[in-house]
């Protein structure tokens, strides 16, 4: 057993509750996975069809079906077990506790309920869970055992510990061989590099080492959903025989089947945002490439943890530009964390020019592009070390060449700024077209039409006045909050696009309730997760970039 199993499983057994904090990558599931199924089994009165015994709460819907996956391991050996354990995002479970759709209560459901687990509780309260977490707590027996596991103890986490625990135990595990005032939080046999490099070089280094090591598999992050999109596709043309996948927190359905393939593969890329930084178990990753730095201190940590997990050797490279240099002296006393240079590539090939090629070819890939680069800059300008990474410096020739930009894109903070260092293409982006046809066909009305209003206005193209990118985040994040706080009176924080498949899922659980499908067919027919036989999984959406 690791460390923190071997502390946390025998008190969580005894009845115990239980605060666990571990360094990513060391075994946590395991630790309140084993525990949960000894609590169950040795019940005296044996838990009936819809009974809950076991809720573990976890932040994103990959980290359920994660979970999932380790409990059918283990209840497929058990036939007694039969939807008594419920794995679940808060929004969806706390939406589950309010509607009662389709007659399914599960406020009644859980009064049989012996163990209560918060997975990655930092992280859940990052995103904002804080209360729907309380909400759901106020449905839940106080009579239970409750484990808290986090990579981070935060005020935040106290707070939730002193309201949802009684009592806990305490639990911190070091590594082996760290000292007790080294707080670092990635593993020791995790190999840390930088490369500095400038923002038109980026790109093609980056390509140059997923070339080397083909044989390998990789994740690479991105900062925004957009440089996911743009970035993901280029590689895919860029980089032949090797399995290249993408993945963001924007994406609905495909999030699943995406990420499941990609747990199996024996070597791949994975082009990601932070949706995959923190908790997730992805076997045999060798590298962790961070295209872009984090926002946050914490989610470099994370994000270097989805190698050298459990034991295991790995290594991590993150790029950046000259001007980021002191981000390295920055991690070093805030996060403990040691890092080597790795020196650029000499004589690397030159793959902007194919990319601008693709961007002319097809006008989905100029689009994408552009919008890339927009997500970037805004996403820049909200960093959280905001005294390195500071937009006023960024050399904006530099970073469009970077990009592969066919021209600068019209946004305010370019306004009045000149580029004697970027040269755009001569071509006219508007005569650009899809290779889709239909996209195209699509384009060409919507172009013909803005020709009639421009006739029927004497000629005159119809002024928009462009709101500085800050401000349109600004009002968007406004009426999200809006948005939200309606959702929550109305009782619900779930998008209204997902609503209905929740009630698909919640109207076959009612139908399994009265007979009227099998097992099977329940978990044939369950929509939207990646449900076992044994162990129902409810998992919710979460909109991380």
């Amino acid at each position: 057993m690791t460390p923190v199993q071997s502390a946390t499983i025998p008190l969580f057994m005894n009845n115990k509750d239980v605060a666990a904090e571990a360094v990513t990558g060391s075994g946590k599931t395991l630790a309140f996975v084993i525990p949960i199924l000894e609590i169950l089994l040795r019940r005296e009165e044996k838990l009936k069809k819809m009974q809950i015994g076991a809720i573990i709460i976890t932040p994103t819907r990959e980290l359920a079906i994660q979970i999932d996956e380790v409990l059918s391991h283990f209840t497929k050996h058990f036939p007694r077990f039969s939807g008594n354990i419920i794995v679940a995002t808060p929004g969806r479970l706390e939406d589950l506790f309010r509607r009662k759709a389709d007659g399914l209560d599960l406020a009644s459901c859980v009064k049989s309920l012996d163990v209560l687990v918060l997975d990655e509780a930092d992280r859940l309260l990052d995103m904002g869970f804080e209360a729907s977490l309380n909400a759901i707590l106020d449905f839940l027996p106080k009579q239970r055992r409750t484990g808290l596991f986090s990579a981070t103890q935060t005020q935040e986490v106290e707070n939730l510990v002193r309201a949802g625990l009684r009592n806990p135990v305490r639990i911190s595990v070091k590594e082996k061989g760290m000292a007790a005032s080294n707080t670092q939080k990635t593993p020791t046999r995790l190999e840390n590099y930088y490369m500095i490099c400038k923002a038109d070089e980026k790109f093609n280094q980056l390509v140059h080492f997923l070339r080397q090591h083909k044989r390998e598999k990789h994740l690479v992050f991105f900062s925004t959903c957009a440089c996911v999109e743009y970035y993901g596709k280029a590689l895919e043309s860029l980089i032949k025989q090797v399995k290249i996948m993408s993945i963001h927190g924007k994406m609905k359905h495909k999030r699943n089947k995406i990420f499941t393939e990609f747990r199996k593969l024996p070597g791949g890329i994975l082009v990601c945002t932070d949706v995959m930084a923190r908790g997730i178990d992805i076997p045999e990753v060798h590298w962790v490439l961070q295209y872009d730095p984090p926002s946050s201190a914490s989610a470099f940590v994370h994000r270097c943890g989805r190698t050298a997990r459990i034991g295991n050797v790995g290594s991590a490279l993150v790029f950046l530009l000259p001007m980021e240099e002191s981000y390295i002296n920055f991690l070093s006393i805030n996060q403990k964390c040691p890092m080597q240079e790795m020196k650029p590539q000499t004589n690397v090939l030159d793959l902007l020019p194919k990319l601008k090629s693709m961007a002319l070819a097809d006008r989905a890939v100029f689009e994408k592009g552009m919008k890339a680069f927009v997500s970037y800059v805004q996403a820049y300008a909200k960093h959280e070390c905001n005294l390195i990474f500071r937009i006023k410096d960024l050399d904006f020739a530099s970073l469009a060449k970077g990009f592969a930009l066919l021209k600068m894109p019209k946004m305010p903070e370019l306004r009045g700024k000149c580029f004697p260092d970027f040269t755009p293409v001569t071509v006219n982006t508007d005569s650009i077209s899809f290779k889709d046809k239909n996209r195209e066909k699509q384009r060409q009305k919507q172009l013909e039409q803005q020709r009639k209003e421009r006739q029927e206005n004497g000629g005159k193209k119809k002024f928009i006045k462009n709101k500085a990118w800050s401000k349109q985040k600004a009002k968007r994040e406004k009426k999200k909050k809006i948005t939200a706080k309606r959702k929550h009176e109305e009782g619900s924080d779930i998008e209204d696009e997902d609503m209905e498949e929740l009630l698909n899922d919640t109207r076959l659980l009612k139908r399994l309730k009265k007979g009227k499908i099998s097992e099977e067919e329940f978990e044939k027919r369950l929509t939207g997760s990646q449900n076992r036989l044994k162990v129902e999984t409810v998992a919710d959406l979460e909109s991380e970039g």
